[in-house]
């Protein structure tokens, strides 16, 4: 009778460890910054909206428990690919989410190209990533550079001549580029541009030199903590009393939140989300606001909604097989409450509307975070990159 338990016992160890073994949990990883310039951004704020798609999800999928793995890329290319690298040969990652900025998300990209492993990214803007770097892997779903100069550059088109200050990397070459086109093309001029490096703190030389130029709109197309400085500069030295009006080029609720109402009135913003847009937006924006402490940003938002479509493409490919789940990512339409019926497009581009909005007087606002107002709706298939403008090499001619 005891060998009889002892067999039983051990059948029942061997049953476990099957059982065990059939229910390795499907990880992601949310890599962004969490201790710099961008931590506001995205930050845990992202790693918090990730989890909370992977609860309203259920926390399972295909019966296989669903982990979140956060990184900090400390905005070092070399630091995100040592972290992704490990997340995919060790830790058994099958997908990354977020990833500002672009000088880390490009090099992110070829890692997981490489691995054949997905990547959404909500933070990086660089319109190159569906265009000739687009990927059979890599989803670009929040918003681009391309899109940011639709919202703000082309409305604004004729009220300079402009100038840009511009962060000299990926991101501000790409939105200057984006930005300068729209420009021209709705009938306005640039007389030119000068390049900050990343964590500028004093933009004193470069407000002088757009001042100098004649401009009459000077454009900050930067990030993070160096738009805020610059923004503050600017009001500071004084443009807007020299008939100078200032654009911010890429900002978020979080800058707004830094710069104060007084300083960032009448600004406009390109947004694909704000959490004050409907009761949808509003009733996830305060669960995300008890977690987090703070109104969720475009990305952060976006960051959720990636992670429960790529959920969705899992339990509907019915496998967590790269190339299957890259198929159904790109079938099924985005419906929540951050987009409605949008698409994904061959190149990787999920294209949904997007919302031009001013920054409230500071006696318009009459609760906290009531920062901004709706001027008008992009339809989706005016906001984004016609698919044939790309250069993308997986778009059939």
């Amino acid at each position: 009778m005891r060998k009889s338990v002892l067999v039983g016992g051990f059948a029942a160890a061997l049953l476990v460890g099957s059982q065990a073994w059939a229910v390795d949990p499907l990880r992601i990883g949310v890599l962004n910054d969490q201790s710099g310039i961008y931590v506001d951004m995205a930050g845990q704020g992202s790693v918090i909206a990730a989890q909370m798609a992977v609860e309203d999800f259920g926390g399972k999928v295909l019966g296989r428990p669903i982990e979140v793995l956060a990184g900090d890329h400390q905005n070092k290319p070399d630091v995100g690919v040592a972290i992704v690298n490990k997340w995919f040969d060790q830790d058994k990652v099958d997908a990354i989410f977020d990833v500002p900025t672009s000088s880390v998300m490009f090099p992110v990209l070829e890692a997981s190209r490489q691995k054949n492993k997905i990547m959404m990214v909500s933070s990086g803007g660089a319109s190159d990533f569906t265009g000739k770097f687009c990927s059979k892997i890599g989803f670009h779903w929040t918003y681009d550079t391309y899109a940011l100069a639709v919202g703000t550059g082309a409305p604004l088109a004729k009220d300079g001549p402009w100038y840009f200050i511009t962060a000299d990397y990926a991101f501000g070459t790409a939105l200057e580029r984006d930005t300068t086109d729209a420009v021209v093309k709705g009938g306005g001029k640039v007389l030119g541009s000068v390049r900050a490096p990343q964590g500028t703190t004093d933009y004193s030389s470069y407000l002088l030199q757009a001042q100098s130029s004649g401009a009459k709109l000077v454009a900050m197309a930067s990030s993070g903590p160096d738009e805020v400085n610059a923004i503050k500069q600017a009001h500071e030295f004084g443009l807007d009393k020299a008939g100078i009006k200032v654009a911010g080029l890429y900002l978020h609720i979080s800058d707004i939140h830094a710069l104060g109402l007084e300083t960032a009135q009448g600004l406009i913003l390109t947004q694909a989300f704000y959490w004050d847009l409907n009761d949808e937006t509003r009733a996830w924006s305060r669960k995300f606001y008890a977690r987090h402490h703070a109104m969720p940003t475009m990305v952060q938002a976006g960051t959720y909604s990636a992670v429960l479509h790529y959920l969705k493409a899992v339990q509907a490919a019915g496998t967590d097989d790269t190339d299957a789940v890259a198929g159904k990512i790109r079938e099924l339409p985005v419906n929540d409450f951050f987009a409605k019926n949008g698409k994904v497009r061959e190149d990787g581009r999920m294209v949904h509307d997007l919302y031009v909005l001013e920054v409230k007087k500071p006696s318009e606002s009459k609760e906290p975070w009531d920062y901004l107002k709706l001027i008008r709706t992009i339809p989706g298939d005016q906001a984004f990159r016609p698919l044939a403008d790309g250069g993308c090499p997986l778009v059939k001619k």
